[in-house]
């Protein structure tokens, strides 16, 4: 086979319309590499992974499986019921050096489960993505079981090209460096032009990415579409700090503009997810009247826990500036996610919650 002949279809998860056939070619595995190097640390002498997702994502796919059999290294898969327990039993009883899962999942083994560093003696590296990390769930996770956890960025189009690396200092709430091998821009995409440092762009990858889709399945359009000079636009927001490391702020359709500022749920639901009685956050724009659109927050509590929604915002106004702070919190049993596990931010509306919820007074 060639680089460039077909080798899998995968679908997009649909967070931002419908899902969409992405065809990758046999070199996506080459693009694949920079990962492999600075998100996992493999060691010459072979790691175990594991990884809690399902193989219908990339994410699971590449890290979960393509990534350890092309180096040469045990792939544990697991099929059937899962829960918070579960893990840390496959961890110790496949001797998994290599544990990789969505932020949820490391929640639930530090909420539901009392395993500790000496249930997993194996496990020397995790790692996550798919959603942003909170500073208190890292911080437990080291407290138990002595790890740090190692976030990456990526999308189905071409996999993970930004992550966090042993070679830095980790820096909680960043994505993490643009790996080595890859091409990446924060460009303006109306003028690509490379924005300046701290200021926010749209995330660009260099068309001769080896990583890089060869189109959407059966539309030309949508692929043409996606494409401006050398760039793939991915649609997806960060800024870069003055030492390197990227800020991811989300897609265009997540950014919320309220009262002249633009604000990344990300940083809003980071920051909520550390009250020590939510179990999951999810952030919105809401428009409460004509041009006039406030932060809105989901949220579910943790199993036993007492929450209100005064409590949340209370804590938002202490911990997030004034134009980031909730200004109504609705309390749900559950978020609406995608098969991967996404939250599905489309599917939340105010009215089913509307009975549990509080809003702040405005500016």
């Amino acid at each position: 086979m060639r680089a460039e002949d077909p080798a899998y279809l995968v679908y997009t998860s649909g967070t931002s319309g419908y899902p969409k056939g992405v065809l990758h070619a046999h070199r996506a595995l080459l693009g694949r590499q920079p990962s492999s190097r600075y998100w996992f640390d493999f060691r010459p002498e072979g790691d175990r992974v594991l990884h809690a997702g399902k193989f219908n994502w990339t994410y699971v796919l590449g890290t979960g499986l393509m990534d350890p059999l092309y180096r040469g290294h045990t792939a544990i898969v697991h099929e059937g019921p899962t829960d918070a327990a579960l893990w840390p039993r496959l961890i110790a009883r496949h001797g998994a050096t290599i544990f990789i899962g969505v932020p949820t999942v490391y929640r639930q083994i530090i909420q539901k489960t009392r395993a500790g560093r000496s249930d997993v003696p194996s496990l020397r590296h995790c790692m996550s993505a798919g959603e942003p990390l909170s500073d208190q769930v890292l911080a437990a996770w080291r407290e138990r079981f002595g790890l740090e956890i190692y976030e990456g960025l990526g999308m189905t189009e071409c996999s993970y090209y930004i992550s966090q690396t042993r070679e830095r200092p980790l820096r909680p709430g960043a994505a993490g460096f643009v790996q080595p091998g890859h091409a990446i821009e924060l460009l303006d995409p109306t003028t690509l032009g490379v924005v300046a440092r701290g200021e926010e762009g749209m995330l660009c990858i260099r068309r001769d990415d080896p990583g890089l889709m060869l189109g959407y399945w059966n539309q030309p359009e949508e692929t043409a579409a996606c494409f401006r000079g050398d760039w793939f636009l991915t649609g997806d927001y960060g800024r870069k700090d003055d030492d390197g490391y990227v800020w991811f702020l989300g897609r265009r359709d997540d950014l919320i503009n309220t009262f002249g500022y633009r604000v990344s749920p990300h940083e809003i639901e980071r920051v909520l997810k550390d009250h020590p009685a939510v179990a999951d956050v999810a952030a919105v724009g809401e428009e409460v009247s004509s041009g006039k659109v406030l932060v809105v927050v989901y949220v579910t509590a943790r199993p036993g826990d007492a929450l209100s929604p005064d409590d949340v915002l209370a804590y938002g106004r202490r911990r997030l500036a004034s134009y980031k702070a909730p200004r109504i919190v609705y309390l749900v049993d559950e978020l609406p996610r995608t098969r991967n596990g996404k939250v599905l931010r489309r599917a939340l509306t105010p009215a089913a919650a509307r009975a549990r919820s509080s809003d702040a007074e405005c500016p």
